[in-house]
């Protein structure tokens, strides 16, 4: 019995993508934790920093190419903000495996 679905999918999708590294893995968990405080909801507003905290991730760097990485490989859909006003946005994508 699984108890939460999307996180075996991730990790099934990902078993045979050699993309995918531990710093990728680390931001979707972060990311996957703030949609399911989300109530398991699409869109999930995002701060980069608190991200990176929740990844133990500390440089920018790191976590822009990862996040931007996770976008082009479809695990994700992200839309940056803007502006710093405003959080960013993303979408966790259904992991076919």
């Amino acid at each position: 019995m699984e108890l939460f679905p999307p996180l075996s999918e991730f990790y099934q999708a990902i078993a045979d993508d050699a993309r995918i590294g531990s710093t990728h893995i680390s931001i979707y968990m972060a990311l996957l934790q703030q949609w399911n405080i989300n109530g398991g909801n699409n869109p999930v507003e995002i701060e980069r920093i608190l991200i990176m905290k929740a990844a133990k991730i500390n440089a920018r760097h790191t976590y822009n190419k990862c996040i931007n990485e996770l976008h082009e490989f479809g695990y994700i859909l992200y839309e940056p903000a803007p502006n710093g006003s405003i959080n960013s946005r993303v979408f966790l994508n259904k992991c076919e495996m």
